[in-house]
């Protein structure tokens, strides 16, 4: 377990990428979670998710969960492999059952059935596996939790 949380301690792409996926990824967990940002909040998702897309309520739940707590953490560097692990899988999900379709790009013409294309998620993905491989990196809690010494203090 201590190998999944420990991190480079002065690994600071690796708090790029975190910081940068969960300051990307957040406003949409509290759309879903608080109703920030025009978003429905809880109980509006939950009947969307369960009743329009008919989703399980267990994996209604960790969506929102994911999207929010899943990004909070990563901000903080705190389960920052797990978080990632969470997002990546979630947004994978996003992608299969509403995205795949679109092609590469965005589809913003103004037509109200357009769905987005893969571009945001491409770097997404790339920013989740960055932190699923590297961890927390510098000023993570999970530095503050696991050290893993750096190359140059062996």
């Amino acid at each position: 377990m201590n190998r999944i949380l420990a991190t480079e301690k002065n690994n600071i792409l690796a708090l790029v990428a975190r910081v940068a996926l969960g300051i990307v990824v957040l406003p949409h967990g509290a759309q879903k979670l608080l109703g920030w940002f025009g978003g429905y909040g809880f109980q509006g998702t939950m009947e969307f998710m369960t009743q329009g897309l008919h989703l399980p309520y267990i994996i209604a739940l960790l969506v929102i969960l994911v999207e929010f707590f899943g990004a909070l953490f990563l901000i903080f560097g705190f389960l920052t492999r797990i978080s990632a692990l969470g997002i990546l899988g979630t947004f994978t999900g996003i992608v299969i059952t509403a995205h795949l379709k679109a092609g590469f790009f965005m589809n913003w013409y103004g037509q109200a059935d357009a769905t987005e294309g893969l571009e945001y998620f491409i770097l997404l993905f790339g920013l989740a596996i960055i932190s699923l491989l590297a961890g927390g990196g510098k000023f993570s809690v999970d530095t503050l939790l696991f050290n893993k010494k750096s190359n140059d203090e062996k």
